[in-house]
């Protein structure tokens, strides 16, 4: 794969469902590269996505997930000088991105969620993966996925407490769900007017 043809995006379609095809021949060899991929992903946040999404067929690899792995390497061939930049500055201040979609899996309908920390303007923690759960509305697999960023900057904050850094600003987080602005807001209201939105979709749907 040394003189491979370059590709723009490390992975060529965002929904990747369980395709038909032949076992692959060496299923250990297809795991060790995988492996060595996820290695990778920790100074390369750009294609966490397209790993995630690699990983999820390591039980019974196939032909075309052969497929998938062969962009990445193919994307890796143009983006090798790519890499986690560290700069200076006098501002302490964390602050991150968070974003999910609703239903992206096929199969089993899960929605993926991803979240970006900044430390300045360093990336130093990022996720991607399968949220454990069916969101029933892309509000709530945002919301999720929103929780899930919120977590880890607290999390760096005690880190950065413990280590005698303080922050220059309050952490700030990112997102582009409405919906999760008004949760946040007043939760219980919320609540109450999914709760009556499903009970009066499901009451249309047994009325026939």
């Amino acid at each position: 794969m040394t003189s491979c043809k370059p590709v723009d995006t490390p992975i060529s379609t965002f929904k990747v469902i369980v395709l038909p095809g032949y076992v692959f021949f060496d299923p250990t060899r297809f795991c060790q590269i995988i492996s060595a991929h996820q290695y990778l992903s920790f100074t390369r946040p750009d294609i966490f996505f397209a790993i995630n999404k690699a990983c999820q067929f390591m039980h019974a690899p196939t032909d075309s997930y052969c497929a998938i792995v062969k962009h990445i390497m193919h994307y890796l061939q143009v983006t090798v000088s790519y890499g986690l930049h560290i700069t200076r500055s006098s501002s302490f201040a964390l602050y991150g991105f968070t974003d999910a979609d609703w239903a992206g899996s096929i199969d089993d309908h899960k929605s993926t969620g991803d979240y970006l920390v900044f430390f300045n303007h360093t990336p130093i923690s990022w996720k991607s993966s399968k949220q454990c759960t069916v969101a029933h509305s892309s509000t709530e697999a945002e919301y999720k996925a929103l929780l899930d960023g919120i977590a880890k900057v607290i999390w760096l904050q005690y880190l950065l407490s413990d280590l005698h850094i303080t922050t220059s600003f309050s952490p700030t987080i990112w997102h582009d769900n409405l919906g999760d602005t008004y949760l946040s807001v007043n939760p219980c209201r919320c609540i109450y007017q999914a709760t009556f939105y499903y009970f009066y979709y499901f009451l249309i749907q047994a009325s026939g």
